[in-house]
């Protein structure tokens, strides 16, 4: 009886916290298409008034270290198909 106790908390735990781990990284949803060069995506943050620092590809996104309009460090993380910001995260110090 403690053996399927065992079992099945496991396999409950793991079967709520699968969906919750795979959206996390999923930001920037279906990126199957053709992607967008650096250079290109940093055009389209230079466009909206950052001071891109350094370009990487991360969990699917373009991963993007800037200064924004405001002087703050943020990373950005752009859809690398179609261009669309889908995640910023304020790295300033306070």
């Amino acid at each position: 009886m403690k053996k399927f106790l065992i079992l099945t908390s496991t396999s409950m735990i793991l079967a709520f916290a699968s969906p919750a781990m795979a959206s996390d990284n999923d930001y920037c949803g279906n990126t199957s298409g053709e992607w967008m060069s650096r250079d290109a995506a940093r055009s389209v943050l230079v466009e909206k008034g950052y001071d891109v620092r350094r370009v990487k590809r991360e969990d699917g996104c373009y991963e993007i270290y800037a200064i924004d309009k405001t002087g703050a460090r943020v990373e950005v993380y752009l859809n690398p198909v179609t261009g669309e910001i889908v995640r910023t995260k304020n790295k300033s110090r306070s």
